[in-house]
């Protein structure tokens, strides 16, 4: 059964997630916007979705780029999940899984590392 939550907490919930991003990290993190939507539109289920160029990709051309973006969908996490516990650690999972895209990590490692 889908959770129900104000969008003022799950928001909170959003920033706590950032907060769990290490300092040292969180200080590369440049020209990246962090937003929450409902759903993708094009995939109802996906919980939440990178759109930029990695870290790792970028060049002398990136210069003068529209800001990377971050995108949690927050009735496709409320959906999956039981109780507020689970959206805690749901949205964890999804923000720091879409940052670590930003550092140039593929699924791939994700789901080795846990992330997936």
């Amino acid at each position: 059964m889908a959770v129900t939550m104000s969008a003022d907490r799950f928001e909170e919930l959003v920033g706590d997630a950032l907060d769990l991003i290490p300092p040292e990290l969180a200080r590369a993190i440049d020209n990246v916007v962090v937003l929450i939507e409902p759903r993708n539109p094009e995939d109802p289920h996906l919980l939440g979705l990178y759109h930029g160029i990695a870290l790792t990709e970028r060049d002398s051309h990136y210069g003068g780029s529209l800001p990377d973006t971050v995108t949690v969908y927050r009735e496709a996490i409320l959906d999956i999940c039981g109780d507020e516990r689970e959206v805690v650690e749901e949205v964890a999972i999804t923000v720091i899984h879409e940052i670590a895209h930003y550092f140039g990590i593929d699924e791939d490692r994700l789901h080795e590392l846990g992330w997936g």
